[in-house]
């Protein structure tokens, strides 16, 4: 086994901060001059990117990692591949998800299943993932999941024990005082911890201090007292922007998310709240843009009168069309003739048809009438596609009247074709009409996820929107960007000498 030095960053529970402290130390150890790279054993999120993998690994040449590793991998000034993230379950619903060794999907399995029948092969794939990424650098952050202290999976956590033993790592617990009981969350996980865990921690950070931290001064005292563990920081809360690993982060409820803005005077982008939502991410960069509302309306809402609407991926297209159906919103986007753009299962909803022999989701064929906004039709085959691609923007559509480079990454099961005259919104190698995209007037339907990352598009977009509602765009039009919240938990993390005390930066933080 490979020498790199590995550090767990391991959770009391989840959403405590694990993804973004462990960005944060990718950035901050980089910036040292050390070579380092994230690494998560195993992840359950549909928030998915395209990565490269290893050339040792053979065809398909690309595979999926959760959204969170290639972030990561941009900290750590490094390229994603599927070795940071070797094992990812893509929950369907009903107790099901799909599994993806090293990129690849496999089964469709449920929970009890996967550790009956699948847990020991995605071990060896992890640990030998693992082991290659620890011969290409000198430190590995490794992310846990969920708690760390969870008695009924200790015996087969492949993202904290497991890996924590594998690798010799060194274990930095992640506590959340925002939610209240930060002493509680930190004694009972270490009191719960595998004893061979419990003597590999080497500090606690705390998260998600609103106020003055001086204020902690003797309860960080107190808790060093109680564990004998030192708290190697108590980071501010702050919104870094960095996206989220799971629909989970938007909403069930009709709201309207807003960042800057008097919603009188915004943007309405209504995004319809699929039940089975896929790489929201796509969403992040409209969501943070200035003088943008988006309004998130279930199935079962009335759609109102937005300045546009953006149907975003799904992981099940058939199933989420027909809860728009029933739930009435089927209706009311037919009926919509403002600009709409659907992204990869938001695209196959805006055509004709959907047509699944079986290869999406079980029960046998079926058909079902799509949203009817361009004449194009999906049919779902076995073979996926999964690629970081550029494509080539033409021009010309509700995306901007210049043509430019794109930027992003394809991740679908099925084939669309046109049915009838279409423009052709993107050209990146297949000629097909309708194959990566269509264009009918005001409607515009792309499989390229990370559309809106790319500023040229993204600013056109929202121009023309501003211009149709009569409305001067805001004089700040940037948004926060990943790098720039990246960039911000690094220097939480130097400022709170986290690099110096675990001996991997020097008194300056170089």
């Amino acid at each position: 086994m490979a020498t790199s030095r590995t550090f767990l960053v391991a959770g009391t529970a989840s959403h405590v901060g694990k993804s973004t402290v462990t960005a944060g130390l990718c950035r901050l150890i980089a910036e040292s001059g050390t070579t380092v790279a994230p690494f998560k054993a195993q992840n359950m999120s549909n928030e998915a990117r395209a990565v490269l993998r290893p050339p040792g690994l053979g065809d398909p040449p690309s595979g999926e990692i959760g959204v969170a590793q290639t972030i990561q991998a941009t900290a750590a000034g490094v390229r994603a591949t599927t070795d940071m993230n070797p094992v990812l379950l893509k929950p369907q619903g009903e107790g099901h998800s799909r599994l993806l060794l090293d990129g690849v999907a496999t089964d469709a399995v449920a929970a009890g299943a996967y550790y009956a029948d699948h847990w020991h092969t995605a071990r060896e794939h992890a640990l030998a993932a693992y082991d290659r990424l620890a011969e290409e650098v000198s430190v590995i952050v490794a992310e846990g999941a969920g708690s760390i202290a969870e008695l009924n999976l200790q015996h087969r956590d492949l993202a904290n024990t497991e890996l924590a033993r594998h690798a010799d790592a060194e274990i930095i617990l992640v506590a959340d005082i925002e939610r209240g009981g930060v002493f509680a969350q930190v004694v009972g996980t270490l009191t719960l911890m595998p004893r061979d865990l419990r003597r590999r921690v080497v500090g606690v950070i705390i998260t998600k201090f609103r106020g003055d931290r001086a204020l902690f001064a003797e309860g960080r005292a107190m808790l060093e007292a109680e564990t004998g563990v030192d708290v190697l920081g108590v980071l501010p809360y702050t919104a870094y922007g960095l996206p989220e690993e799971d629909s989970l982060a938007y909403p069930d409820t009709e709201v309207a998310l807003r960042g800057d803005v008097d919603a009188a005077a915004a943007l309405e982008i209504a995004v319809p709240r699929l039940p089975r939502m896929a790489n929201t991410t796509d969403l992040d960069p409209l969501a943070t843009s200035a003088g943008v509302v988006l309004r998130f309306i279930p199935p079962d809402a009335g759609l109102g009168d937005p300045d546009a609407v953006v149907l975003p991926g799904t992981k099940n297209t058939i199933d989420d069309m027909r809860a728009l159906e029933a739930g009435g919103l089927a209706t009311q986007l037919r009926r919509y003739e403002g600009p709409m753009v659907g992204i990869c299962g938001g695209y196959q909803l805006l055509g004709e048809r959907l047509v699944d022999p079986g290869h999406e989701s079980p029960g046998g064929p079926r058909v079902v009438r799509g949203l009817q906004k361009l004449p194009v039709e999906t049919h779902f085959t076995a073979e996926k596609a999964v690629a970081p691609v550029t494509w080539e923007y033409t021009g010309g559509s509700i995306l901007g009247p210049e043509p430019a480079s794109a930027d992003g990454y394809v991740i679908h099961r099925g084939r669309t074709h046109a049915t009838g005259t279409v423009a052709t919104p993107f050209t990146g190698g297949d000629a097909d009409p309708g194959a990566l995209g269509a264009t009918v007037g005001e409607v515009t339907g792309t499989y390229l996820h990370g559309l809106f990352e790319n500023e040229a598009l993204r600013t056109a977009f929202l121009d023309r929107l501003f211009t149709a509602a009569d409305m001067a765009p805001p004089s700040q039009t940037s948004r926060p960007t990943m790098d720039g919240g990246i960039t911000t938990v690094a220097a939480q993390l130097a400022d709170a000498a986290v690099g110096q005390q675990l001996g991997l930066t020097g008194p300056d933080g170089a």
